[in-house]
């Protein structure tokens, strides 16, 4: 996959881009349901939005002043997702994602105003990768998860779908494929475009060595092909994990990477600015076929960028 993404229109200011749609919303709906609501943030979006914007590049960005302000964007970006899905084909289909940054989007969404607005009766919760470990670990991804945003918000129990860490992690690999295929209405053979058939939008980090999910450095176990997930053992970490593939992750019709911190600086400017090198730097293996990808980052993850200047 020696590929890069596709480009895609500008995608900020996104309410403004969606407020026509929403507008229409908005006139069928009553006071205070979820269009209504996003089509006045929409309106606030004018005044508030400072941000540095990057959509044409060949690994689209966005550089939000702050964590907080990337968790935000990010909360945004999660409901429009979650409304555009259900209006598609009645249920939003997400894989989360572990690490910090993340943490701060999944604590947002249990806030005002996504805990009441958001339609999570109707959201189907996967992971990309997950530790193999007990979900009551404090390395479970599930648990981050749980313990941050699904604890909080009115998710049916049967439409949370877990990596089962405890499990033999081939075993356990083997059963979340199934569960991707049940979920994805997919059987057997590859993954498919249609709307309901794929996952809606993908959530994503990057590791200081370009890892994202629990693709790593050198360790792909097999060409990107045939499993929708594996198990692999990390030798650096002398951990067992469970990951999705490049396959089915780029078969999604949204990716969403959140990177934050300075500490993420260096590697960010590899990944973003410098030569595909998908075997050193997995991350690069994300190149969606027939979907969108975009970069959210902090000012201090952006700090090494070519091109990027920092705002006050």
């Amino acid at each position: 996959m020696n590929k890069r993404a596709p480009t895609r229109p500008a995608l900020v200011p996104l309410f403004l881009r969606l407020a026509p749609r929403w507008g229409e919303a908005r006139n069928r709906a009553p006071p205070g349901s979820f269009g209504t609501l996003f089509y006045r943030m929409a309106a606030r979006t004018r005044s508030t939005e400072r941000r540095t914007e990057a959509p044409d590049l060949p690994f689209p960005r966005i550089v939000l002043p702050t964590a907080r302000a990337l968790a935000e964007d990010a909360a945004q970006r999660f409901a429009r997702a979650a409304f555009e899905a259900v209006h598609s084909h009645g249920e939003f289909v997400v894989a989360l994602s572990g690490g910090a940054t993340p943490r701060g989007l999944y604590t947002r969404l249990a806030a005002p105003p996504y805990v009441s607005t958001v339609p999570w009766s109707l959201v189907r919760v996967l992971w990309g990768d997950e530790r193999c470990v007990s979900p009551d670990q404090a390395g479970s991804n599930y648990r981050m998860a749980r313990d941050a945003l699904l604890d909080h918000v009115p998710i049916p129990a049967e439409n949370v779908h877990r990596i089962r860490g405890e499990d033999d992690p081939v075993a356990a690999a083997r059963a979340y494929e199934q569960t991707l295929r049940t979920v994805l209405r997919t059987p057997r053979g590859p993954p498919r475009a249609a709307a309901g058939a794929r996952i809606d939008l993908i959530l994503l980090g990057l590791g200081d060595d370009g890892h994202t999910a629990s693709l790593f450095p050198g360790v792909l176990p097999v060409p990107d092909g045939e499993p929708w997930a594996v198990a692999h053992h990390v030798a650096a970490l002398s951990r067992w994990r469970v990951t999705l593939m490049p396959v089915i992750i780029n078969a999604a019709a949204e990716i969403l990477f959140l990177v934050s911190g300075e500490a993420k600086a260096a590697i960010v400017r590899r990944v973003l600015d410098g030569p595909l090198r998908p075997r050193e730097l997995p991350a690069h293996l994300i190149a969606p076929a027939d979907g969108h990808m975009l970069w959210l980052l902090d000012t201090a993850a952006a700090r090494d960028l070519e091109g990027h200047e920092e705002r006050p």
